[in-house]
């Protein structure tokens, strides 16, 4: 069985976020780039479970981006992947990334294709199903587990006041959520390791842009904090229904 794992970069929790050219552009001036947590500690280390179980025979990993997300997927291929493909394209319009996904993994029988559930910058969480529509495989989002017997997939995922178990057969798209596994921290071994693995750079496949970033906005800043006497519940209960509005 192969698996196909999509990669993204995203910026470090820790990283001071700024915008320039009248807030039109991210401002990417001294960022620190990771994995995005969910594609990282969920979707590939699954997939690389997998394969140390002798479930899956391959774990490749994918990602649309110029040079600078090298060392990010490079990171991935530290954790334990195959192989690394990075198409050579950058945009932040998911109909055209979902596009390049499904075009490179349209001819390579994949078993199955794993996502994070969203990407912490921009939380589009619609990659994996785009791409399961221009594949013509089925797709399960959010899920929290995955078993595989054979060419079956189970899967579990959360929904509204309990969980949902759901079973497919292969070949299949699945995005993936807490739960699903624990994450790794690379060794020296893998690092090293990892300089020598394949990484391929292929061109773009021709497609369009559905979507453009018009402006960005920072969040309002925080009001300040009202301490309020534990005795006077009344006051408490008038802020809470009147400022707050939250009773």
């Amino acid at each position: 069985m192969k698996i196909l794992v999509c990669i993204t970069k995203a910026p470090d929790t820790t990283t001071k976020i700024g915008f320039s050219d009248n807030n039109t552009t991210f401002n990417e001036a001294g960022v620190q780039w990771i994995i995005n947590p969910f594609d990282e500690w969920y979707s590939l280390v699954r997939a690389l479970e997998l394969k140390e179980t002798n479930v899956a025979s391959a774990v490749h990993m994918i990602t649309v981006g110029k040079a600078d997300a090298e060392p990010v997927i490079r990171k991935a291929l530290a954790l334990g992947g195959d192989e690394a493909i990075r198409i050579d394209g950058e945009s932040k319009d998911s109909f055209y990334i979902a596009t390049q996904i499904a075009e490179y993994a349209k001819d390579k029988a994949y078993d199955m294709i794993l996502t994070g559930k969203e990407s912490i910058d921009y939380g589009n969480s619609s990659i994996g199903a785009m791409v399961a529509e221009m594949l013509d495989m089925p797709f399960i989002s959010h899920a929290s587990k995955l078993d595989i017997n054979g060419t079956i997939a189970t899967v579990n995922r959360e929904i509204e006041g309990g969980e949902e178990t759901n079973s497919c057969n292969l070949p299949i798209v699945i995005s993936c959520q807490k739960g699903m596994a624990e994450a790794r921290i690379p060794n020296m071994r893998g690092i090293m390791a990892a300089r020598t693995k394949p990484l391929t750079v292929v061109p773009p496949a021709t497609a369009d842009e559905l979507t453009n970033i018009v402006a960005y906005d920072m969040p309002a800043q925080k009001s300040g904090i009202k301490m309020i006497d534990a005795d006077n519940m009344d006051e408490l209960v008038r802020l809470l229904h009147e400022e707050a509005k939250v009773i």
